[in-house]
């Protein structure tokens, strides 16, 4: 059996150093290093501590790309250390290579964070389940597969920061929950034996820290080590928002429902009339962005919106999926 041969390339790593108790600043250590075909991101920071600097602290733990623990950032890029082969991230990036920790703002030594945040807001969502049971109960509370099925592989999520972290909406806004805190609450919320659906929801629904917050950028799926998909959660919890009748009309659950009332008219999205629907009057702070949108022809006028061939199948399915109420 023929294998592939081992391939060697120089790479240069700009690696964050940092001392809590030492250092006022952070800075930054630069390793030139001969790295091969075969080696993952880990390796490398194992040369690093072996062969250049004992005091180089970071995390790692099982190696099997499944616990999260060796979380970094690569180029900015949210990394499991002992999962990215150093071949793909040098054919992403290029043989210039930053490695830092999660979150710079919360490191303690080197790679190692302070993850207090993370579960702060872990468990600000009740990540348990709240049910009114008989202290001494004859049966046991049955859930069909069916509705098991229904947590949709939520309750994978094994705490491990990685999706947290990686959230662009966590790094600069503090009071904002996190797309684990969300996946969490949706397991709970999914349940069938939970009785906390509407309370959950209404904390979820809050501004600033609640569900509307999150950008849709998808780089919680991307770290995620265990495929839960928190932004596939966040989406249904939205959902559920209007399902229960908990979501109030705001900019962000306006903006929602326009977005719902641009297609059914359309079949496509009204870039302006999204705005005035979810603004109201104060979308006249936008105007001068409109008005370099309409110049590049990022918005047109209602009557110049070119409508989708399959409008009325569109349509259909809007309303019966819709349980928008405003």
């Amino acid at each position: 059996m023929s294998t592939s041969a081992i391939t060697t390339q120089k790479v240069n790593f700009k690696v964050f150093r940092f001392n809590a108790d030492e250092d006022y600043l952070p800075y930054y250590e630069n390793y030139d290093m001969d790295v091969t075909s075969e080696e993952v991101v880990l390796d490398i920071l194992n040369r690093i501590k072996w062969d250049h600097d004992g005091s180089f602290s970071y995390r790692r733990s099982c190696r099997h790309g499944i616990c999260g623990t060796c979380g970094i950032k690569v180029n900015g890029r949210a990394t499991l250390a002992c999962k990215e082969s150093m071949d793909d991230m040098v054919e992403l990036f290029g043989n210039e290579l930053t490695i830092e920790p999660l979150s710079i703002k919360r490191a303690i030594k080197d790679l190692i964070i302070d993850k207090a945040d993370f579960w702060e807001k872990h468990d600000a969502i009740k990540p348990y389940l709240i049910s009114d049971v008989e202290e001494h109960p004859e049966h046991e509370h049955l859930v069909t597969p069916e509705e098991a099925e229904e947590l949709n592989e939520a309750d994978l999520c094994i705490q491990c920061g990685a999706c947290h972290y990686a959230c662009p909406v966590v790094e600069i806004n503090e009071d904002f929950f996190g797309p684990a805190a969300f996946a969490k609450a949706y397991r709970f919320e999914a349940d069938i034996r939970d009785d906390a659906h509407t309370t959950r929801l209404t904390e979820l629904h809050e501004e600033k820290q609640g569900l509307w917050d999150c950008v849709k950028c998808f780089e919680c799926q991307e770290a995620c080590p265990k495929d839960v998909n928190p932004i596939e959660k966040i989406t249904k919890l939205h959902n559920m928002l209007f399902q229960e009748g908990v979501a109030t009309s705001n900019v962000a659950t306006r903006h929602a429902v326009g977005f719902k009332h641009s297609i059914a008219r359309n079949g496509v999205l009204d870039e302006g009339g999204l705005v005035l629907y979810s603004e109201g009057p104060a979308i006249v702070k936008h105007l001068p962005v409109a008005a370099r949108m309409f110049i590049k022809g990022k918005i047109v006028p209602p009557w110049g919106i070119t409508k989708s061939d399959n409008l009325d199948e569109i349509k259909k399915l809007v309303a019966s999926s819709s349980t928008a109420k405003f």
